[in-house]
Parts: C-alpha cells; structure tokens; sequence
C-alpha cells in the first residue's frame, strides 16, 4: 500500500461507524426502515474509493508543504461524504440506465425488487423496487451532507474560512453532476439536432460535469480546501484534475463498450445497449457514411442486443478507428494533467501519489 493511501482504511471505518449509528436508530422506526437503512448500507460495500482517494490527495498535496501529513477528522469525513454521495450518484444512474447489476452484484433497484418478492408483499414488485432507488438515492444523498457537516463543525471554529470554502466546493460539485447527469439522458434523445460533427463537444461537455469535475477535480478541490489552499495550489489542483478527470470518463466509456464483465461487475457492451452518447460513439458516427450510420444508429440503444449484435457494433467501432482516437485522447488528457504537476506549489510526496492516482485512472480495467 502506498505511504499516502493508508488513511483509505480511515474513511473505511469513518463510513462504518456512520452506518452503524444510521442502522441503531433506524431499528426504532420498524423493520422496513430498518431493511431500507441496510439497503443503503448494502451499495456502500466495495469500490475503489476513488473519490475518496483523491480528496485525501488533495489535502495532503497542500498540508505537506506545511510539514503536516497527518489528516485531521475534518478531511477523513469529508472524504467518506464523498464515498456516499458516490453510492448515492449510482443507485440513481443504475436507475436511470436500467442497469440489472453493479459491481457483480444486483443494482440497488433489482435488490429492492427481490426483497419485496421474498417478503411476499402485494403490488408490483418492479414498479416498487425502482421507487424504493429513486428514495434510496436521496437518503444517501441527505447521509452525504449530514456526515460533511459532523466533519465541518469543529473545523469551522477553528479555520471557518477553510470550512466554507470546502462547503462551497462540494455545493458547487453536487450542482453540477445532476446537471451533468440530466444532459447525459438528454443527448440520447437531443442528438438527433446537432450535426454529426458537433457530437463529440457534446459528449465531451457531459464528461466534464457528469465525471470529471466530479470524479476528480472536486475532490482534489475539497482536500485541499480543508488544508487551506492558495490560489497557486488551487489553479494546479484544478489544471491536474479536470483533464485527468476526463481521461477517467474516457477510459470509463471504452470499458463500458469492451470491458471484461467478469472484471467490471457489468455485462460486456453494457452502454452499447443503453445507448450512450459518448465520444467513442460520436467519433465512430462521424467516420461513417450516412447509410452506415443509420444502421449502427438502429442498433445502438436496443436493450435486446445478442452477443453477435454487440461485436458487430465493437468491430464497427474498432473500423472506424475511433478506438484508437479515444486512447489518443486519453493519452493526450493525461500529458496535459501531468503537466500541470510540473514545478506546482505542492508538496513532493503527494505530487508522486497524485502521478500514482493518475496512472490507476487512467490504466484500469474496471
């Protein structure tokens, strides 16, 4: 483990500790809460805490010029806010895509389905399982504020600047990955107005709010203003961040088309199904002609599609040479955030794990 990651096992037990007192009070309210409670519990197991990784980064990059590299509980709670308004973030967006599975095991709304079933409830078991997501989504979304705040209060008495610039970041970065999010649903539909050509701005534009500020840049900008940030660690924080943040989501969208589903948790071709409007599609539709594209089109969005369906789709994308153009691009997004690095006013350990971090994002399989 690296030196700068082992305060991850700090936001592990912070998150534990706030499900546990969650889960006591709720055992009051009757066994449906109860059972609702644990379901949040439940989407908060596993992952990579990416999130989480890079608000730690953020403080330590700025705290360690300042000779301290131990995280106070503000930026350990702070970073575990994060990690639930994630989980938050995916019980809506499986909702969303009509996601069957996540991280290899069912979607928050396919598990609420089933608990229903097994208990042998009436009504539709379906209709009640997406409710109960759309729900659960919010109460992780209020467990996100409410464990910010614990983690804000004693530093607001000490540092109440530091504590308002940091509400401010994660305000900022709740705002826009629901617009984010809103515009990814919207150009599945609204594509069809633009011209060809523009497709991959647009898809860009939903990278930057739906993932990479999110993924990446605020929670560098979060850590790093609990640690009191100059204007100069900021502008290299966020130089670093946001075009590393859109290599992720860029990696992110060539997984979603030819990832392993035994290593990412979903089935192969999962976004070709749902139709995603992302840069590998739009760079992939401005290579073909106009018959072409409207039979890749017909395909592209059907949640029935075989396995033969799904590799004519992938071949197409690889013939097109649009694979090749994202991985450039993904190069291109990771020289430009590493240059950022260069002579910043941040501190040297924290700048190697940040280069550490960036190659994780960039480099997964999952």
């Amino acid at each position: 483990m690296h030196a700068s990651d082992r305060p991850i096992e700090a936001v592990s037990q912070r998150l534990a500790s706030f499900v546990t007192a969650q889960s006591d009070t709720s055992r009051s309210e009757g066994p449906e809460a109860a059972g609702f409670v644990d379901a949040g519990a439940d989407v908060l197991t596993g992952g990579k805490r990416l999130r989480a990784r890079f608000c730690l980064a953020g403080w330590q990059a700025v705290a360690e010029t300042r000779d301290d590299d131990t995280p106070t509980d503000d930026v350990i709670t702070a970073a575990a806010a994060l990690e639930i308004f994630h989980a938050a973030a995916l019980v809506h967006d499986d909702l969303i895509d009509n996601s069957d599975t996540r991280r290899g095991r069912p979607a928050a709304h396919r598990a609420l389905e089933a608990a229903h079933r097994a208990a042998g409830w009436a009504g539709d078991a379906t209709a009640f399982g997406r409710s109960g997501a759309i729900l659960l989504g919010d109460l992780l979304v209020a467990w996100s504020d409410d464990l910010l705040e614990e983690g804000l209060a004693q530093l607001g008495r000490r540092a109440p600047e530091r504590a308002a610039a940091a509400r401010a970041v994660y305000a900022l970065m709740r705002r826009e990955v629901t617009v984010g999010q809103f515009l990814d649903i919207a150009e599945e539909a609204a594509f069809v107005t633009a011209p060809p050509g523009e497709h991959a701005g647009r898809a860009l534009r939903v990278a930057s709010l739906k993932s990479a500020r999110y993924s990446v840049q605020h929670p560098l900008l979060l850590g790093a203003s609990l640690a009191g940030a100059d204007d100069a660690q900021t502008a290299a924080l966020s130089g670093f961040g946001h075009p590393l943040g859109l290599a992720f989501q860029l990696r992110d969208d060539v997984l979603g088309v030819f990832g392993d589903s035994a290593v990412t948790g979903k089935p192969s071709g999962d976004d070709l199904r749902e139709g995603k409007r992302t840069v590998l599609v739009a760079y992939t539709r401005e290579a073909l002609g106009d018959e072409a594209r409207g039979a890749f089109d017909a395909l592209l969005g059907d949640a029935t599609l075989d396995d033969a369906q799904v590799d004519g789709l992938q071949q197409t994308i690889r013939e097109t040479g649009a694979l090749d153009r994202v991985e450039r691009l993904i190069s291109q997004c990771a020289a430009e955030a590493d240059a950022a690095l260069q002579d910043a006013p941040l501190g040297e350990r924290a700048t190697q794990w940040l280069r550490d971090l960036a190659f994780d994002a960039t480099a997964r399989t999952a």
